[in-house]
């Protein structure tokens, strides 16, 4: 791959947010998830991006291990193993515009679906929530995880659901994508997205990565809990637009 020197800056950006979007406020993956389909298609993309998120999870799983909670990644991996699979099967079935606009409609719903579950309801009454909630956005992050490496946004509204702090949302979010991501390896290698040219691109921009995810932390120190959950769900929104307009 040969890029412009523009093009190379925009790809360092983007490779910096992905390290600080895990160790700092996580909805600011939206930079680098509309910058890498903009320099590069869409579904190729995919596979550059993943093993950048690969790393970025090892940081961020290293720096909040001791405040994860395990209960809720094992809650939604069956269900997100599966939506892998079906991510997987539909890649092959559908083209970057189409597979944009069906994750972006998924996003909105799960968005309206959270408001709708906060609206009016106490802390503790949010935290539990109904039996088929954990399945269906288990189901959900797998699927769109696979067709776009786009399942923040759905571990975003989930650990919002949970009402976990600040720290235990990062530490939970790292453990569930580090486990996942790497399940999602030799699908991309089985489909040609993963090849010795992309991962060629994935070392030069591995320092990039690193250097992200080393600033995350000092950050999310210095935001409240609620400004936290607030930037959280304004960038969240954010994603879901730029997936079903642009």
């Amino acid at each position: 791959m040969s890029f412009e020197p523009w093009q190379w800056t925009l790809l360092v950006v983007g490779a910096a947010v992905a390290g600080f979007s895990k160790t700092g406020i996580p909805g600011t993956s939206i930079l680098f998830v509309a910058i890498f389909p903009n320099i590069i298609p869409a579904r190729q993309a995919t596979g550059v991006v993943l093993p950048l998120l690969v790393l970025a999870d090892l940081f961020a799983f290293f720096v909040y291990r001791k405040n994860l909670q395990w209960r809720r990644v094992g809650t939604l991996m069956p269900w997100a193993l599966a939506g892998v699979l079906l991510g997987w099967w539909a890649l092959g079935l559908v083209n970057d515009a189409q597979m944009s606009r069906v994750i972006g409609a998924i996003l909105a719903v799960m968005l309206a679906l959270h408001l709708w579950r906060q609206r009016g309801q106490a802390d503790e009454a949010a935290r539990h929530a109904p039996a088929w909630f954990a399945p269906v956005m288990g189901l959900f992050a797998g699927l769109t995880t696979m067709m776009a490496n786009a399942a923040g946004p759905v571990m975003a509204l989930y650990l919002l659901a949970m009402r976990l702090n600040k720290l235990e949302f990062l530490g939970t979010g790292a453990a569930f994508f580090l486990v996942i991501n790497w399940i999602k390896v030799p699908f991309m290698v089985h489909l040609g997205l993963i090849n010795m040219e992309s991962f060629k691109l994935n070392l030069w921009l591995f320092p990039a990565v690193a250097a992200g995810a080393l600033l995350g932390r000092p950050v999310v120190e210095r935001v409240n809990q609620r400004m936290f959950e607030s930037v959280v769900l304004v960038l969240a929104a954010l994603a879901i637009v730029k997936l079903l307009v642009f």
